[in-house]
């Protein structure tokens, strides 16, 4: 299997100007632990996770504790925590170093970046434009779908998921995240929705894609917060 099999085609983004507070929001609201960073031309320019916004001033997180003697070796590395902890755009405190992965990279692969890495998230880049996210959820989902004795993912499969994929482009009740997997006709839903009207939708639409032999809901209702 490879990352066009598994990823999830629904990527939340966010600007490089976009305030610290609304892109921590944002991660809040869509239940995500990071987001992609894309230029006004779409180009990916960095990525934002929570490990970026540990240390804020707002919540008085800023001020890491370190040994003494290390002062005299850690001026920049003062000046980078201060820009970390204070600055207000998404540009200043995003990583900008990102690991990034093609469509046609193996699980293999992608699962040995995120091991030796130590990240959880890779995005998925076509041209240098951001297609897609692979996430550790992704690669367990696809374990989860997968027989006992998995064979490799067949055209079938793979066209079937393509197929699915673009007829739920721009349909409103289509479920967050939209993470499918495909395998042997068999069309696994994960993510979260909002309805189970939303859900009967997106069964009714794999249902009607030929070669599709059953859909199995792996999906969880939208959390509803206390006081709602």
């Amino acid at each position: 299997m490879r990352a066009l099999d598994v990823m999830t085609t629904q990527v939340i983004t966010v600007k490089p100007d976009m305030s610290v507070r609304d892109a921590a929001a944002l991660l809040v609201e869509r239940h995500i632990s990071g987001a992609p960073v894309v230029g006004d031309d779409g180009s990916l320019v960095g990525i934002i996770s929570e490990g970026d916004l540990l240390r804020r001033v707002e919540i008085g997180t800023d001020q890491a504790r370190r040994t003494r003697w290390l002062d005299i070796f850690t001026t920049n590395a003062d000046a980078d925590a201060y820009v970390k902890s204070h600055a207000n755009r998404v540009a200043d405190v995003m990583t900008h170093e990102v690991i990034s992965v093609g469509e046609e990279d193996s699980l293999s692969h992608i699962a040995t970046i995120m091991e030796s890495k130590g990240v959880k998230r890779l995005p998925v880049l076509r041209d240098g434009r951001v297609v897609g996210i692979v996430s550790r959820a992704n690669l367990l989902q696809a374990l989860a779908s997968s027989a006992p004795d998995p064979a490799a993912v067949s055209a079938g499969d793979r066209e079937i998921r393509e197929k699915l994929m673009t007829e739920l482009e721009g349909r409103p009740w289509a479920f967050a995240g939209r993470n499918v997997v495909v395998h042997d006709g068999v069309v696994h839903l994960w993510g979260i929705f909002s309805s189970t009207e939303a859900v009967q939708a997106v069964r009714v639409t794999a249902e009607r894609i030929p070669g599709v032999k059953r859909v199995e809901d792996h999906t969880e209702p939208y959390p509803i917060m206390p006081g709602y």
